[in-house]
């Protein structure tokens, strides 16, 4: 069965850092492309950064420069590294890998 889990979220203070982290077990094959939304109540989804083999990461014009994206060592884990935080970062950030539903997302909340 596959299971989708992201963490890392939490409450923080405006300038402070975070790290994301999304895995996914039980899907046999190695998954290269992959993204990271967030959404806030009331709003849509919104693409944040996306990454995949052999191509540039690419972000949101809101987060550039702040955020990284990378894929980790073991099969089918990814990160989100989001430095100088700022109070609209605060939504629920969601990864979604290609060919997997998506999770639950966690929480981030900025405080100013």
């Amino acid at each position: 069965q596959v299971q989708l889990v992201e963490s890392g979220g939490g409450l923080v203070q405006a300038g402070e850092s975070l790290r994301l982290s999304c895995t996914v077990s039980g899907y046999a094959s190695r998954i290269y492309f992959m993204e990271w939304y967030r959404q806030v109540p009331g709003k849509e989804r919104e693409l944040v950064a996306a990454i995949t083999r052999r191509i540039t990461p690419d972000y949101a014009d809101s987060v550039k420069g702040r955020f990284t994206i990378s894929t980790g060592d073991a099969k089918n884990t990814w990160y989100l590294q989001m430095n100088s935080l700022k109070p609209e970062d605060t939504a629920i950030y969601y990864c979604k890998p290609d060919r997997v539903k998506w999770g639950q997302g966690t929480q981030v909340t900025v405080s100013s």
